[in-house]
């Protein structure tokens, strides 16, 4: 019969999305990961500083996070290394607009999955968190 709903196929509905924290101050730099993260399948949830996403609850449940690195306050580093326990945390991903080898080399100590100078396409970055997703606990190459 005409209303029968084909149910052979399925919607992605937002809950069934893996969840990509990101913590970023830069407004315009956060809308611009925001809507590229929708885009590529994913649900971001959104912070401007270290201490809103630790408030949140929210590090530990992520399938990921994209953390800036020079954050007020606590920085996108500290906040990993402190506030996240020992071989239990997703997949991370650093950014900063301010690149030096000392973020590099701590990044890479942390066990970060990558690390991105801004600026950087917006399919650079999707391409580091299905990077990221595949290979959980395993560093990529650093300094792309």
């Amino acid at each position: 019969s005409g209303n029968c709903l084909d149910t052979s196929w399925s919607i992605l509905m937002p809950s069934d999305l893996l969840e990509i924290v990101v913590v970023e101050d830069d407004p315009s730099m956060r809308r611009a990961i925001e809507r590229m993260l929708r885009v590529g399948g994913f649900r971001p949830i959104m912070f401007g500083s270290a201490e809103a996403s630790i408030e949140a609850g929210v590090l530990l449940t992520a399938d990921c996070l994209i953390l800036d690195i020079q954050l007020p306050g606590m920085s996108g580093l500290d906040l990993f290394e402190y506030s996240l326990p020992d071989g239990d945390s997703p997949p991370t991903i650093f950014i900063t607009s301010f690149d030096n080898s000392a973020f590099r080399d701590r990044a890479g100590r942390l066990g970060a999955s990558s690390y991105h100078q801004k600026p950087f396409l917006g399919r650079v970055l999707l391409d580091a968190v299905k990077q990221a997703l595949q290979a959980p606990g395993e560093n990529c190459r650093l300094g792309e």
